[in-house]
């Protein structure tokens, strides 16, 4: 059965860069790196393969691959976005931190469960942090938020959604 996240990976432009932001920016500590020269399938070929740990021991992961194009592009966060949790007493140092560092940041977001605050990292990945409100693991609680109900009413009513 599956115990827990090992890493998310995702392509990176730059490898100094990308551990300039998540290392130096966000404080996760760069645990490993290294160059990947063949692929599976034999191919020959110069990959970087970063890992980022955070605290639970899970980590952000990334490759820097020189020789294999990739489109990157500002996601929006709708599409792709990393969330990452922190104490509360986080956001508003952080979203100071970003500002200082001329970075654009939203925020503080009020989900309901949690606030946020968003930054993008030098990849166009958007990056969230979030914080817990005292009640989100009852938000979270699918016997008492309708989560299957929810889903299967969406299901029915999209159509209508789509724009013509």
């Amino acid at each position: 059965m599956i115990k827990g996240l090992h890493h998310n990976a995702y392509r990176c432009r730059d490898a100094e860069e990308t551990r300039k932001f998540y290392e130096d920016f966000l404080g996760l500590p760069l645990v490993n790196a290294f160059e990947i020269t063949e692929t599976k399938s034999g191919r020959q070929t110069h990959v970087l393969h970063l890992f980022f740990q955070m605290d639970d021991g899970s980590c952000l992961a990334f490759f820097e691959c020189p020789d294999m194009p990739f489109d990157f592009k500002e996601q929006h966060d709708f599409d792709l976005h990393i969330a990452l949790e922190v104490k509360h007493d986080v956001l508003e140092p952080m979203l100071t931190k970003g500002r200082a560092a001329g970075l654009t940041v939203r925020g503080i977001s009020d989900h309901g469960m949690i606030d946020s605050i968003y930054f993008r990292d030098p990849n166009g990945y958007v990056i969230e942090l979030t914080a817990k409100r005292p009640d989100h693991d009852e938000h979270m609680d699918p016997a008492k938020n309708s989560a299957r109900a929810n889903l299967d009413k969406w299901q029915r009513d999209k159509p209508s959604f789509a724009k013509s």
